[in-house]
Formats: structure tokens, sequence, C-alpha cells
């Protein structure tokens, strides 16, 4: 091992402050992307599926337009 005991491997030569300050702003940027990253995607699957719940709503709605429609034209004949 390079170092003779725990303290010598946190302090590392006078350089730990740097070097595990180095590694929690990377440890916490990767955290935060991840995060970020299914944040969006929650987003995004909630937002699919409103459009898909809208598209339909419109394709029923113009479903009964039609049916109504031509409940309208062969009462008129």
């Amino acid at each position: 091992m390079a170092f003779d005991s725990w303290h010598e491997f946190i302090w590392m030569g006078g350089y730990g402050w740097y070097v595990w300050l180095a590694y929690s702003v990377t440890f916490l940027a990767i955290a935060l992307l991840v995060i970020h990253g299914l944040l969006t995607r929650k987003k995004l699957r909630q937002q699919a599926v409103k459009m898909q719940h809208q598209q339909q709503r419109l394709a029923r709605r113009k479903q009964l337009e039609r049916e109504r429609s031509k409940l309208t034209d062969d009462t008129t004949s």
C-alpha cells in the first residue's frame, strides 16, 4: 500500500483537500446529471401519455360527429 495509515491516505501529502474536493465535485455533477435525466424522462413520458389521451379524445369526437352526420343525412332523405 502506498500509504502507511488511513490518516495519510486522507491527507495525501497535503493535497487531500484538493483531491477530495475534485472527487466530490465530480460525483455531485454525475449525480445531478442522472437525476436530471430521470426527471426529464418522467416529464416526457407524462407529456406523451397526455398527448395520446388528447388524440384519442379527438378521434372519438370525430367519430361521433361522423355518426351524427350520417343520422341526420338518413333522416332527411
